[in-house]
């Protein structure tokens, strides 16, 4: 007899509740393996999240093993990422040697990992909502290769992010909301976890259909899967309007704590609320304890069916969709429900009982099907082979967009944000293939980073095309901004968040598209601690991106200390992934950026910050390009020391005319005096470290480039360190080869004034400089 399609699709659902318990079984064991049965040689908490993995696995096996396509990308929750690993492990792309080594150094990460993981993952998660707002920008990037020819519309995929309910707390979220809705976001789904319970508490019962108004007022679809089938099925029967009523409007707190109790506790409970309605009492009395249980947890989030029907309806068009599946936190688990489960474990009693309860025989707890017969695993295999992540193909390796030789912009005095703006320019006029995959986000600071003239070039890229209004009223402007699929530019809000994970997103085009695209994001250098978060994600994950922050420092003068930044020196340097210019001179600049569009392609290559300044300063006569090699090292002579030097100034970025005034002011006294110009103090100190690091680990010796460089200052020699941050990212050279350091910079708060007023204020100026030599001397 030929199978229906009633049959075949209640065999599809039947396969997927068993995955789901397959699943929670399975980030259960993991996490118990590597808390209670692997040796601890430190005595500290492994850790892991059963309960929040336990709330999520029906959601992740109705995605993963039915409505997820080839070309979909997903960001999971960070608590989920053992339940991530387990599908893996069902598919046979994740070892059992990981599984047993979770949390370990070397096994499966903590929180899912592009960079650290075995397994394929799309996006990183950890510090929550990041991973979330990813995937708006990643359907954005995605939007922009369609447009420009780069990706064909029928591989559009959709970039989903499973989410903790307690992600809606982070701000971020709201200010991607905000821009995916100016960008008429499309093909993007977040499926809410919505558990009501965080670490510390449940979730507020007033945020219910508050979630449902904000995302619909920003376009989004709003499905809100609250009730499973059984569930449905019992409303309506008679008693069940009561039920519902109940249920609807029962405080989260306390709906937690009756899962927590059990079947006699709920029955108690109903009882009481519903005294007096017949109907009502006997649809409760019509379940065992058991399961009366099993009805009032048949939540939407735990329910196959409920779920792929979710997933169908909203497959049918592109509208960006949030899911609001209602979830038991601990769902399946002994702990289900208690406030405490967060980061609470299940003890071995608590482990076994629920093994005997699933029938897997002691020992056979890693098994793939343990506790199933032959024609049951067989089955269940044959749903996981014919998933669409079966066989799941390696990234894409995006082909090497060529790199020309960078210009060095004319002009005896110049600044080295205007001279990024002309070498911008220049490219996006030459019409080399390098320009056309720029693509330049800014959050509302594009003409004050210098960026209009790109624009101008190259346009704003929107889907739908919208003329530059100003232009076409012939009012004079200097931007001429018209949008259109093909432009190159995206104007973001003034969310410095939304910038960093815009970077994030178009820095992993190469590998989640195929396609390579080189992002040159601008941002007012002292606003980038705004984003910093987002900006430490992006590197995590090995995005590739030129961040171009400027204008920086005390330089910005008039502006005042809260546009003059500090500290991002020190951030450039701390920051993996990154490797942080500040170049003095335009000819630096262009060779740094011409360096970055190589390196940012490289494979063992990375990101690149370049601080600038908005400070004209002269420009050097070089006889030659001997200094450059070294420049993109970290650090050149701009006049080398001798034999007899007693001091040399080392000095970055802006802070150079001042160096070069005390250098004429001591010339006569010091005619020997060497100034170094540090290009980078992250690449410096990168280098000195590892130098370091190969003595202690037995690698053949190097010598540190900054090492060679103060090699040749006399040992007796003193060290002015000076520019316009903090003091601290120059201070340490000191301590290379032993040399006596006055250490000059900014490391306080600034004031609004003119350069000579603050330089003199903040001892930055020439006559500090000398002051900082004579102390030296003496």
């Amino acid at each position: 007899m030929l199978e229906t399609a009633t049959d075949s699709r209640a065999a599809r659902i039947a396969a997927l509740e068993a995955l789901d318990t397959r699943l929670r079984w399975l980030s259960a064991w993991t996490i118990h393996n590597a808390n209670h049965l692997r040796p601890s040689r430190d005595g500290l908490k492994v850790g892991g999240h059963q309960a929040s993995c336990a709330s999520i696995t029906a959601i992740m096996a109705a995605l993963y093993f039915h409505a997820l396509r080839p070309q979909d990308k997903v960001a999971v929750k960070p608590h989920a990422g053992p339940v991530l690993h387990a599908i893996h492990y069902l598919l046979g792309q994740q070892s059992l040697e990981q599984l047993q080594a979770f949390r370990a150094f070397g096994g499966a990460q903590s929180y899912p990992s592009r960079t650290k993981d075995v397994i394929p993952v799309d996006f990183s998660t950890g510090s929550v909502g990041l991973g979330v707002a990813v995937t708006a920008f990643a359907s954005l990037v995605q939007d922009y290769l369609i447009a420009h020819g780069q990706l064909a519309e029928a591989d559009a995929g959709r970039m989903i992010a499973l989410m903790g309910d307690a992600e809606l707390d982070e701000g971020n979220i709201y200010e991607c909301l905000i821009e995916g809705y100016k960008h008429d976001l499309r093909n993007c789904w977040w499926i809410v976890d919505y558990n009501r319970q965080s670490l510390d508490s449940t979730t507020a019962d007033r945020m219910f259909r508050r979630f449902d108004d904000i995302f619909e007022t920003c376009g989004w679809r709003v499905l809100t899967l609250r009730h499973g089938k059984r569930l449905q099925a019992a409303f309506r029967k008679p008693g069940g309007q009561a039920l519902q009523d109940w249920i609807e409007t029962c405080p989260n707190a306390d709906y937690a704590a009756l899962t927590y109790q059990g079947g006699a506790a709920w029955r108690a409970r109903l009882n009481a609320d519903m005294a007096g309605d017949t109907a009502a009492l006997a649809l409760v009395a019509a379940h065992d304890d058991a399961a009366l249980a099993a009805l009032m947890t048949n939540l939407g989030g735990h329910c196959i069916e409920t779920l792929i029907e979710a997933f169908e309806l909203a497959a049918q068009d592109e509208r960006p969709v949030m899911f609001i599946a209602y979830t038991v936190k601990g769902m399946g688990l002994p702990v289900a429900g208690h406030k405490d489960n967060h980061s609470g474990l299940m003890n071995p009693g608590q482990i076994a009982s629920l093994r005997a309860d699933l029938g897997i025989s002691e020992g056979d707890e890693w098994a793939r099907w343990g506790g199933l017969g032959d024609n049951s695993a067989a089955e269940l295999q044959a749903v996981v082979d014919g998933c669409s992540l079966a066989g799941h193909a390696p990234e894409p390796l995006a082909a090497p967009v060529p790199v020309p030789a960078l210009a060095v912009p004319e002009g005896a005095e110049q600044a080295t944000q205007a001279a990024f703006g002309r070498i911008l320019l220049d490219l996006a006029k030459s019409g080399h293939p390098l320009a056309d995959r720029i693509v330049t986000p800014s959050p509302d600071v594009t003409v004050s980073t210098n960026l209009g003239g790109f624009v101008n070039a190259r346009g704003l890229f929107r889907r739908q095309e919208l003329k530059d209004v100003f232009a076409g009223a012939k009012i004079p402007s200097a931007q001429k901004w018209a949008a259109h699929a093909a432009g190159q530019h995206i104007e973001l809000g003034i969310a410095e968040n939304n910038l960093f994970l815009m970077l994030a997103a178009t820095g992993l085009a190469a590998p989640l598209f195929g396609t390579r695209l080189l992002p040159v994001g601008t941002v007012y250098d002292p606003f980038i601690s705004r984003g910093l978060d987002a900006l430490n994600y992006a590197c995590y994950q090995d995005a590739r991106f030129l961040l171009v922050a400027t204008p920086s420092g005390l330089t910005l003068g008039p502006e005042g200390g809260a546009h003059q930044s500090i500290n991002t020196p020190l951030i450039g340097m701390g920051q993996p992934g990154l490797t942080a210019f500040e170049p003095a001179f335009a000819d630096e600049l262009a060779a740094m950026m011409e360096w970055a569009f190589h390196h940012m392609q490289a494979v063992d290559g990375g990101s690149v910050y370049l601080r600038l300044t908005t400070r004209a300063i002269a420009q050097p006569v070089r006889a030659d390009d001997s200094w450059r090699a070294a420049a993109l090292k970290g650090g050149y002579w701009l006049r080398a020391p001798g034999s007899h030097t007693r001091a040399a100034i080392a000095f970055s970025g802006a802070i150079a005319p001042e160096v070069l005034a005390a250098a004429d002011l001591l010339a006569e006294d010091m005619p020997e005096l060497g100034l170094l110009v540090v290009t980078s103090p992250d690449l410096l100190h990168r280098g000195w470290s590892a130098a370091n690091a190969a003595r202690w680990t037995g690698a053949a010796a190097q010598l540190a480039h900054v090492d060679e460089l103060l090699a040749a200052l006399p040992a007796s020699a003193g060290l002015v360190t000076i520019l316009d941050g903090s003091p601290s990212a120059l201070s340490w050279l000191g301590g290379v080869r032993g040399h006596r350091v006055a250490p000059l910079g900014t490391d306080s708060f600034g004031q609004t004034g003119d350069l000579p007023d603050l330089f003199h204020r903040y001892r930055l100026d020439a006559d500090a400089i000398v002051d900082a030599v004579a102390s030296l001397l003496d």
